[in-house]
């Protein structure tokens, strides 16, 4: 039997077998086993109470009949149908598309721009200490996408069924098991990095091909249908279906498809900054008194803030509690920031973009065409670079600097976690104005919700850019597949329709299901 929104006190030290049984008015020895669903902590403190764990619990009785949940295809057998499908890509989108075809018996082929995540990881260590950066191979190109690099997050806010599919393949891969029932499961970039290799091992045995270093340079398209991709422009290869998994900073391979015409439309998308905390000073926020208690995970927080003169949405995003910030540019001369942590979260400071939404009404001083917003990010992150000596340093600032219109201020409450290195500047010159105000707004209004969030010697760090994709190449609802060429199925973070490691494994896997779904009525 399932017990729901079970309430447990912080204080509380029985096991859970106890817990379930006084719920129940049983004796513990009459269940056999208790089995977490979900797991949820409530801080809110009503009335003074208690920090309070909340749990969803499977309990099973001794004298219950077991139910044996229906067995995993036996992924072993498959046997490929004549059809192959082109995956571009090897983030969440693209593994979870290749996954699903082969269990429709379609054969994947997958191409993947940067390199193997022990490469690649050596490559971003060498950015990391100065050194020259890779263009395919960097935080947001190579095996397992831009998510490799960050603290895994595994929270979406769409509910689809196949999420529980996906949670057990991360789990089969090396995911903690906890990810199961956490009300905010996270992976934590180290398990991210042994993950994604597991999961390519397994599409390799099961018959899919994976290839790295592999840039889908160009495509053709014959009477409105793909007919072939081109590969570091030399190789060609045909098929009739291509899966564009690209990632939302594949800026080069926007432009191929725009120039071919696939229909393409701008989108709204966020930049800001990133604000790093003493990850204590966090705890205490939201933990009070409690905030030291071994039981309770290092906290995280979400703030909004409505400017109501600009009319602007300011929030925080990617909040990654005992990380750190990483240099995230895929192109030379500009400065991009992001967050990663390991999944113990335990470098004790706490850092989280603090982001302005931008619309299509904002790049008027650009052309006006569906990669608008791709050349108004641009714009911002090359001063960025600029205004910190061209070295590939971030640009930081000091709270109190920031809103007092002030600059070069170097007593920071945390020293910036950014690894190349830091310049104190004034913000101001690499973002916009609209974006700048609505900032400083929010920081204030912050600071009433989280007393000394926005306290003077609070350290900002600039830029952040690559919140989601700057356009979205328009699809069909129905089937998935670009709306004037047939055979391209755009899918995951990067086509727009996606915001996440959960929603882009989900869209990855429902484009596939589309396929196989044709195939069949075929």
């Amino acid at each position: 039997m399932q017990i729901k929104n079970l309430s447990v006190n912080l204080s509380d030290e029985r096991c859970l077998i106890e817990i379930a049984a006084h719920h129940l008015k049983i004796s513990p020895k009459k269940i056999s086993s208790v089995k977490i669903l979900r797991k949820a902590i409530d801080a809110r403190r009503r009335n003074g109470s208690e920090i309070k764990f909340v749990y969803n619990l499977d309990v099973e009785l001794i004298d219950e009949k077991k139910i044996i949940n229906p067995s995993q295809i036996n992924n072993s057998e498959f046997q490929f149908k004549k059809t192959s499908a082109v995956i571009v890509g090897f983030g969440p989108a693209g593994m979870f598309a290749a996954l699903t075809l082969i269990k429709a018996g379609i054969k994947p082929i997958i191409f993947e721009r940067g390199a193997d995540v022990d490469t690649r990881q050596k490559e971003v260590e060498k950015f990391f200490k100065g050194g020259n950066l890779n263009l395919n191979t960097n935080v947001q190109f190579g095996e397992g996408g831009a998510g490799t690099f960050s603290d895994g997050k595994l929270t979406t806010r769409i509910n689809d069924n196949l999420i529980a599919e996906i949670l057990e393949i991360f789990i089969e891969a090396g995911a903690p098991e906890e990810i199961r029932y956490l009300q905010k499961p996270h992976i934590g970039t180290d398990n991210l990095k042994k993950i994604v290799k597991n999961i390519r091992k397994k599409i390799i045995a099961l018959g899919g091909e994976v290839f790295f270093n592999a840039q889908i340079t160009d495509i053709e398209i014959k009477s409105g249908k793909i007919k072939s991709v081109i590969v570091n422009n030399e190789q060609r290869f045909e098929t009739d279906s291509v899966f564009f998994a690209i990632g939302h900073s594949a800026r080069d391979t926007y432009q191929m498809l725009f120039n071919h015409g696939v229909e393409m439309e701008s989108k709204a998308f966020a930049v800001g900054v990133r604000i790093e905390h003493p990850q204590e000073f966090i705890n205490r926020s939201q933990y009070g008194i409690d905030f030291q208690n071994p039981k309770l995970p290092v906290a995280d927080y979400f703030l909004t803030f409505k400017d109501e003169i600009n009319n602007r949405g300011v929030y925080t995003f990617c909040m990654c509690p005992g990380g750190q910030i990483v240099a995230a540019t895929s192109e030379l001369n500009q400065v991009v920031t992001n967050g990663m942590s390991n999944f113990k979260r335990d470098s004790k400071i706490a850092n989280a973009a603090v982001l302005v939404n931008v619309t299509p009404n904002d790049f008027q001083n650009f052309d006006r065409d569906p990669l608008c917003g791709m050349r108004f990010q641009k714009k911002y992150e090359s001063l960025a670079f600029e205004i910190a000596g061209k070295n590939y340093f971030a640009p930081v600032q000091t709270i109190g600097d920031f809103l007092n219109n002030r600059s070069g201020s170097t007593q920071f409450l945390t020293t910036p976690t950014y690894p190349i290195g830091f310049k104190a500047v004034d913000l101001h010159n690499c973002l916009p104005n609209f974006v700048t105000n609505s900032l400083a707004l929010a920081l204030k209004s912050f600071n009433k919700k989280i007393p000394n969030f926005a306290a003077d010697d609070v350290v900002m760090t600039g830029i952040e850019t690559r919140t989601s994709a700057p356009c979205r190449i328009i699809r069909s609802k129905e089937n998935f597949q670009s709306v004037n060429v047939e055979g391209l199925y755009p899918i995951g973070e990067g086509a727009g329709y996606a915001g996440g490691i959960m929603s882009s494994a989900v869209d990855g896997m429902k484009a596939a299901l589309k396929v196989n779904n044709g195939n069949k009525n075929n």
